[in-house]
């Protein structure tokens, strides 16, 4: 991809001098690249031309629009490229937080708290027209997990194996009632933090952005930060938040779980399969 995207920049931004591409990471939509230590460049991995440049082009009208919407930065594009299917952002401060652990994770809280009260609070008929709706039954939620569940058996000790099996011969909790605006993929792989000071510094990656159930968010948090935090999470939300609420969001964590150590481990992309099966004991307990 280096010298795609050399000609990508000449073509854009013609005169730019570029010293360094580094590639910065997978995930299972895009592949990112960072050029000069000062701009991101986001590739999707759509199979289909068409369907590249939709999703770039959808991400780059969203993110106009989240800007005026949250109280965390957010990547404003630069430029778009539809038949690259490559969207362009200046570089955000900090780092992901998957891959460098803040030394007080309570502090971003607050901050999560806030930013996801906005988030959920944004108004459903404009951003409808942004976003797609995301309302699978649960119950074919737990049958995808239960797919992830056989590739990963043999990974996990003999206690994890009686947690997870417990939770899929469980009852499927009813489906949500309410839908909001969601960021719907707010892994710790998508916040920006720094770390000597645990502070949010951004939010990245708003590819999966849908009208969703708002409990998955904070499924997110549950399943990458923790109960403490997550529970500190929620003491600064301001969105609809119920025992029903909560049983989503129990499930929606173990689920994704699953499906991350499964992604990890089929593709070898390893701090996927790492962090899940580090914190698979706690999700299930």
């Amino acid at each position: 991809m280096t010298d795609a995207i050399r000609r990508l920049l000449a073509r854009h931004l013609p005169g730019y001098d570029v010293r360094v591409i580094d590639r910065l990471g997978e995930g299972q939509d895009n592949t990112a690249y960072e050029v000069n230590g000062e701009l991101v460049l986001r590739r999707s991995k759509a199979d289909d031309p068409d369907e590249r440049g939709e999703a770039v082009e959808r991400e780059a009208a969203l993110l106009v629009v989240v800007s005026e919407v949250s109280p965390l930065p957010v990547p404003r594009p630069i430029f778009v490229d539809a038949e690259a299917g490559v969207l362009a952002y200046r570089k955000l401060p900090g780092r992901p937080l998957n891959l460098h652990p803040v030394r007080e994770p309570a502090r971003l809280a607050a901050p999560l708290g806030d930013f996801l009260s906005r988030l959920h609070a944004a108004p459903v008929k404009r951003m409808e027209d942004l976003v797609p709706r995301d309302a699978f039954p649960l119950r074919d939620l737990r049958e995808e997990a239960e797919g992830d569940y056989e590739k990963i058996a043999d990974r996990l000790p003999a206690e994890e194996r009686r947690l997870v099996e417990e939770f899929l011969a469980a009852e499927v909790p009813p489906d949500p009632e309410t839908l909001t605006f969601c960021h719907n993929d707010l892994g710790s792989e998508h916040l920006l933090v720094d770390v000597e000071t645990s502070a949010v510094t951004g939010v990245v990656d708003w590819t999966d952005a849908a009208i969703a159930d708002p409990a998955y968010d904070l499924a997110l948090v549950y399943r990458d930060l923790g109960p403490e935090v997550y529970g500190r999470t929620l003491a600064h939300y301001q969105g609809h938040h119920d025992d029903a609420d909560h049983e989503r969001m129990l499930f929606y964590a173990r689920c994704a779980l699953l499906e991350d150590v499964a992604y990890g481990l089929h593709t070898g992309i390893r701090p996927y399969a790492e962090a899940g099966l580090a914190h698979l004991g706690r999700t299930f307990s």
